[in-house]
């Protein structure tokens, strides 16, 4: 399992490019088992030997998690690399996005409990490519176009979190650990073509007059500008909106792309959901014509001291009209 020290110092120059590590300092993994994960612990055990520990997390969505974690233990075992298993339950509702909460939640906890100063994950240039690539296919706006970033928190937690390989290729990382002789685990929905990504990621192969790497740098680029439009509409926030006990009101002053992370914070703090992009733009739409509006469980009007935003009451029943209209009636209207 040899790592060629063009390779390593190529990985060390990129880690370092983002991590200042302290001689003591220690990085956790976040290794799935499949190719480019696996690539990303051979990487780290070749650039940092014996400050690197790796956890697998089995969502318990496949009958196979299980194996496929015992899989990268037995990786681990072979080079004396401390190995966890991090079992996780993934609540109801988007399956996509409950895995990543319970992942990121599990793995925060696990480098808590182990000291660790920052984990990384194996995200590449064909994974910021694809990303980019099936978003744009679904009018994604700025936020959703951003490309992960190289340097990050953990979310939900103040954990730094990693990306080293992203200016790595899919096909490095395969070579690279084939050339170990490491049999990766592989998903068959990578190559399954009912999946928008899987068939993305085809036409990218088949695609040779692609430059993946700046599709990537675009993606990257997207992320500035997303981080830009962040700080702008958290100072539309701080200089325009009013919380009272009652409700917020938002005098609008900024751009429309500004104005839309605001109503999106607005509705968030009130309603405590996070709103979908489209709901927001069409609730913008409506104000800036002057109309009342709705999201949620919240109504907005237009008012002289800006756009008003307050819980809706609550809707009565037919049961509760009936009696407030004859006290002395039937709980329930006959029939």
């Amino acid at each position: 399992m040899i790592v060629s020290d063009r390779l390593r110092d190529r990985f060390s120059a990129d880690l370092g490019a983002i991590w200042r590590a302290g001689a003591e300092d220690r990085l956790g993994l976040a290794v799935s088992g499949g190719p480019d994960s696996t690539a990303l612990l051979l990487l780290a055990a070749a650039a940092m030997p014996g400050r690197i520990m790796v956890a697998t997390v089995d969502h318990q969505l496949r009958p196979e998690s299980a194996d496929e974690a015992r899989h990268v233990a037995d990786i681990c075992g072979r080079l004396g690399i401390p190995h966890a298993t991090l079992a996780v339950t993934v609540a109801d509702g988007n399956v996509q996005a409950e895995a990543r909460r319970a992942r990121y939640a599990a793995l925060a906890a696990w480098m808590e409990r182990n000291g660790l100063d920052a984990l990384a994950t194996a995200h590449h240039a064909d994974d910021q490519a694809e990303t980019l690539l099936l978003r744009l296919n679904r009018a994604s706006g700025v936020a959703g176009l951003a490309g992960a970033r190289a340097r990050g928190k953990v979310p939900g937690s103040a954990m730094l979190l990693l990306r080293p390989l992203l200016g790595w290729r899919r096909v490095e990382l395969v070579d690279l650990v084939e050339r170990a002789c490491i049999a990766a685990v592989q998903d068959p929905t990578n190559q399954d073509e009912r999946f928008d990504r899987a068939r993305i990621r085809a036409a990218l192969t088949e695609a040779d007059w692609l430059d993946v790497h700046a599709i990537a740098r675009s993606a990257a680029h997207l992320a500035d500008a997303d981080a830009a439009l962040a700080w702008a509409a958290g100072r539309e926030w701080a200089e325009t909106v009013r919380i009272d006990p009652a409700g917020i009101t938002y005098r609008c002053r900024a751009p429309r792309a500004v104005a839309l992370r605001v109503l999106a914070r607005i509705v968030e703090e009130l309603d405590g959901e996070e709103p979908r992009g489209g709901a927001v733009a069409r609730l913008l739409d409506t104000l800036a014509d002057g109309k009342p509006g709705s999201i949620g469980n919240l109504v907005a009007k237009p008012g002289a001291d800006g756009w008003r935003f307050l819980n809706a009451p609550p809707r009565r029943t037919l049961e509760s009209r009936v009696e407030k209209l004859d006290p002395n009636s039937p709980a329930k209207p006959p029939g």
